[in-house]
């Protein structure tokens, strides 16, 4: 594992720094307890009492805190961000030796760039291109014609169909499929009949994708994923989708046919979206939302019932169930009493 001193992180970063220079690191911990030799980070102001009892070596701080670090410290404006970047430097996935497993099959006129690794049982179809510095992991399979940017990073078994294009510095955990058949098609007179998927998939640069994550190809046109775009484990994206640059998409959401999706949206979990609809830049969806409709202004949305003792729960659901003839009801009263539907919420709507 390499050690950096807090001197060599400051100027490699950036960053203002206070302690003694010398202090080295060799890896990261959590602030509390904290681990000599190693490189934390507070970014929640909550656990500020943390730092006089924290054992790591170096911590990152925000510049209000910066008196409070018992020991040496990294001052910066987002610690978090600051973290990320140099927790990097302590990544064993980042470092392979380049190279071709006698494993592996490498068609004769596929192309593997310079600084490149290809896995034991990893296939390399015909007019494939693989970018420099690429790590294509054991057990992959890149399809014919298909095109990987310089310094992509592929976990074991992931799947690449024909004609795909993936950008530059894209991370793809295990299992993942990109560019499988969409799901198209057509009710015939004994039964449904295929629709060729006959586009593909571009994805931008440094875009990463979850373990078992499946994106389709496009019908027609191509699927779509932008730049900077974070996709979590289990997502299920449609053909003919586009996500633009940097939305984040938690797990096990699941995503249309020909939907759009903005710029830096964040999705939570279990987010079911249908398709053929749009949603704006900047939208925010809360866990397990249902988007039956398009969204054409930034905001935070959510929909289902958060968690509740099963029994409130339940009188929830009945009270729920209810409402159609409560509303009936009601429509007969304001027709007794001779009143405009909705006057009543009209006339106190500050009662709440």
């Amino acid at each position: 594992m390499p050690t950096f001193t807090l001197d060599e992180l400051a100027q490699r970063f950036g960053l203002p720094s206070r302690g003694d220079a010398a202090t080295a690191v060799s890896g990261v911990c959590s602030l509390s307890p904290g681990k000599p030799g190693r490189l934390s980070f507070l970014s929640n102001p909550k656990l500020r009492d943390e730092l006089a009892d924290s054992a790591a070596a170096i911590v990152i701080v925000a510049p209000r805190h910066a008196d409070a670090v018992r020991g040496a410290a990294l001052i910066a404006d987002d610690p978090y961000l600051a973290y990320a970047r140099i927790a990097r430097l302590f990544d064993p996935e980042r470092e392979f030796a380049a190279g071709i497993d006698p494993g592996a099959f490498v068609a004769d006129d596929a192309k593997v760039g310079e600084g490149s690794h290809v896995g034991a049982g990893a296939v390399i179809e015909s007019g494939a291109r693989i970018g420099a510095g690429a790590y294509i992991g054991p057990g992959c399979t890149i399809g014919r014609d298909a095109v990987i940017g310089d310094g992509a990073w592929f976990a074991a078994r992931v799947t690449v169909a024909a004609r795909v294009v993936v950008g530059l510095r894209c991370r793809v955990q295990a299992g993942a499929v990109l560019g499988s058949r969409g799901f198209g098609n057509a009710r015939g007179p004994n039964g449904w009949e295929e629709v060729p998927q006959l586009g593909s998939l571009t994805i931008g640069d440094d875009v990463e994708i979850g373990a078992n994550t499946c994106i389709d190809r496009g019908a027609i046109d191509d699927t779509v994923i932008g730049n900077g775009v974070r996709l979590d484990n289990l997502i299920q994206i449609a053909h003919n989708v586009q996500i633009g640059e940097h939305t984040a998409i938690a797990a096990c959401t699941g995503i249309a046919g020909s939907t759009r999706i903005g710029r830096r949206c964040m999705i939570g979990g279990a987010v079911g979206i249908a398709g053929h609809i749009e949603i704006a830049d900047d939208v925010v969806l809360l866990g397990r939302a249902m988007v039956t409709g398009s969204i054409a202004r930034r905001g935070i949305y959510g929909s289902g019932l958060p968690l509740d003792d099963a029994r409130e729960w339940r009188k929830t659901v009945a009270r729920v169930r209810r409402l159609g003839r409560f509303e009936a009801r009601l429509q007969q009263l304001e027709k007794h009493l001779r009143l405009s539907a909705g006057s009543q919420d009209d006339d106190h709507s500050d009662i709440i």
